[in-house]
């Protein structure tokens, strides 16, 4: 063992410094070589002999890391119920449950709200697509909307925008 390995200060300085390998935090990176070095003196002391007091001292660091590591990971097991929902997975649920209750339907008032769907709002163009006359398309939207906030129970008054407006 070379006069360098048995300088304490030399040897803080290589805790310290692998300290900061294992943890990001530079207070714990101090606290864990403050610890390691402290068990390495507290051995000493009772007169147990270390053939390496470097070697003993990084191996105490590695596992004061561990321990403290194991210390702070979450206590509880992931369970099913714990799962979070992506944020677009309950809009696809009321979309796909809005195209069921579309489905149902008559069919010209599905048509006009297949289209509404696809992008076309425009009771003009709607008239025009479908070869009907523009009021007979707002009543059958009105009759069609009305009917899907019953089947989806939406309040009378909920906006025509949940109803692909």
């Amino acid at each position: 063992m070379t006069r360098q390995t048995r300088d304490p200060a030399t040897l803080i300085a290589r805790l310290h410094a692998r300290a900061r390998r294992l943890r990001s935090c530079p207070e714990e990176a101090a606290d864990l070589a403050q610890d390691a070095a402290l068990r390495l003196w507290q051995r000493q002391v009772t007169g147990q002999r270390i053939d390496n007091p470097e070697a003993y001292a990084m191996t105490a660091l590695a596992n004061l890391a561990r321990s403290r590591w194991r210390a702070n990971r979450p206590s509880e097991e992931f369970r099913e119920d714990m799962a979070m929902t992506a944020p677009e997975a309950p809009a696809r649920l009321a979309v796909a449950e809005l195209r069921r209750a579309m489905a149902r339907l008559p069919p010209e008032q599905a048509a006009l709200m297949a289209l509404v769907a696809a992008g076309e709002t425009s009771p003009a163009e709607l008239a025009r697509l479908t070869g009907v006359p523009p009021g007979t398309v707002m009543s059958r939207l009105a009759r069609a909307r009305a009917a899907l906030r019953r089947r989806l129970g939406l309040a009378k008054s909920a906006p025509g925008a949940s109803l692909l407006d």
